[in-house]
Parts: C-alpha cells; sequence; structure tokens
C-alpha cells in the first residue's frame, strides 16, 4: 500500500492521489443517493408506534435498496475504476478521459451503451452486501449499544456503531471488491466463472481478501463519516419539522 501510494506521488504528483475523483462524485450521487433514500423510505413504512423491523428485517431492506442503488450507481462505477486503475496502465492503453462525463460520452460513442453496464452483476451484488453490512449493521450496532451498554443516542454511540459497521463492511465485502475491479478494469469480456477459477489457480484463497486494508482506511473513515453526518441531519430535519425522535 505505502508503495502504491509513494509510486502515485513520483509519477503524478499529490492531484494523483485524486484521479478519477469527478466520477467518484457522480458515483455517490447516484449509487449512495438512491441506496440510502430507498432504505430511509423502507424503514419509515415498516416502522409503527408499537414496533420497529427486525434485525433481519433491516438486512432484507438494506439488500433491495442496495441492488437499486448498484444498478443506478454502474456506470458511474465502471468510470471511477477505469480512471483510477487509468495510471497503471502503460500510455498507449490510457484512456484518458478528462472527466466523468466525458467518460460517459466516450464510453457510448466508442464501446456502445452496454458498456456503461460492464459488471453490473457482481457490482449489484457487492452493493447488496454492502448495504447490508453497512447500513443494516449500523442499526444493529446502535440498537444493541442503546439496549445493551446503558449508551444514550449521542455521538459516541454513533461514532462507536459506524467504526463496526465499517469493519463488517469491508470484511464481507472484500471479495467482491477483487472481482468487480478486476471485471470493470479488464480490456475484454470474461465469464464471472471464468475468472474466479483463474484468480482461484493463480493465487489461492489469498485474492478474497487482497487489499483489504487499504478498504478498510478507505471504507472505515467514509462509513464514520457518513453516518455521523446522516445523524445530524437528521436531527436537524425533525427539529425543523417539529417531529420527536
Amino acid at each position: 500500500m505505502l508503495g502504491t501510494f509513494s509510486h502515485i506521488l513520483r509519477t503524478n504528483g499529490f492531484l494523483g492521489l485524486y484521479g478519477g475523483i469527478s466520477a467518484s462524485l457522480l458515483r455517490q450521487l447516484t449509487y449512495s443517493t438512491t441506496r440510502f433514500g430507498v432504505y430511509e423510505e423502507l424503514k419509515d413504512v415498516f416502522t409503527t408506534s408499537m414496533s420497529v423491523p427486525s434485525f433481519p428485517s433491516l438486512i432484507a431492506m438494506a439488500s433491495t435498496s442496495g441492488f437499486l442503488g448498484g444498478v443506478a450507481g454502474n456506470p458511474a462505477d465502471v468510470l471511477n475504476v477505469r480512471m483510477q486503475h487509468d495510471a497503471a496502465l502503460p500510455p498507449r492503453e490510457r484512456r484518458n478521459y478528462k472527466h466523468a462525463v466525458d467518460g460517459v460520452i466516450r464510453m457510448t460513442r466508442e464501446e456502445g451503451w452496454r458498456s456503461l453496464f460492464r459488471g453490473v452483476w457482481p457490482n449489484s451484488m457487492r452493493a447488496v452486501l454492502m448495504t447490508a453490512s453497512q447500513l443494516a449493521s449500523y442499526d444493529g450496532f446502535k440498537r444493541l449499544l442503546l439496549e445493551k451498554a446503558s449508551l444514550t443516542d449521542n455521538l459516541t454511540t454513533h461514532f462507536t456503531a459506524s467504526f463496526l459497521a465499517g469493519f463488517v463492511a469491508t470484511t464481507i465485502c472484500s471479495p467482491v471488491d477483487v472481482i468487480k475491479t478486476r471485471v470493470m478494469s479488464a480490456k475484454e469480456s470474461e465469464g464471472l466463472l471464468a475468472l474466479l477459477a483463474r484468480i482461484y489457480k493463480a493465487e489461492g484463497v489469498r485474492w478474497m481478501f487482497r487489499g483489504w486494508v487499504p478498504s478498510f482506511i478507505r471504507l472505515g473513515p467514509h462509513t464514520i463519516a457518513t453516518f455521523l453526518f446522516l445523524e445530524q441531519h437528521k436531527k436537524i430535519y425533525r427539529h425543523v419539522k417539529g417531529l420527536h425522535d
């Protein structure tokens, strides 16, 4: 990880660390907005004054919203992977997308609209796992902390629950992340089973958690920040609307 970090700094400078940021922002606008919005709506629908959804129900809601988010965010996800992977390619093989919009236009023109949904099934599978392990586990950990640890609904509880959710999400999604990255960065299409057979033959079972540390370094703070801000936004919204917690 440190070697990759140093190589990017030497080769592309500090801004190289932010390669593909426009695609990453577009991905958050499509993928994250969809999955969080659908999940919160489903929770509101199935929450009554007498009962709250069980943990298995939360997993089902999160899985549904994750799948929809994965489909909605796939074009931006393909671009994000390609733009970040570009620096590792030989100069003559680089795609050199200027930004996310340029990438969408060029991919559609040069490879057809179907290229925007390359890897949509493993990506949607990853989105299901990510959302279930991130959102449902956060709500589960938060509920557990409030009921068993005698904590109150404050920043300490939110931070602890989100940290644990980030750890769970990174571990569960690591194998799918490896597959997704290899499918989306490939020059040619390859069947999922053929890909799995090839990487297992070359790397054994270690491929499943390749890159876990950098993934957690990225996803851990991201998960913590996401839920801390989300909880504060919900608190402000309830205050403005005059709603009770």
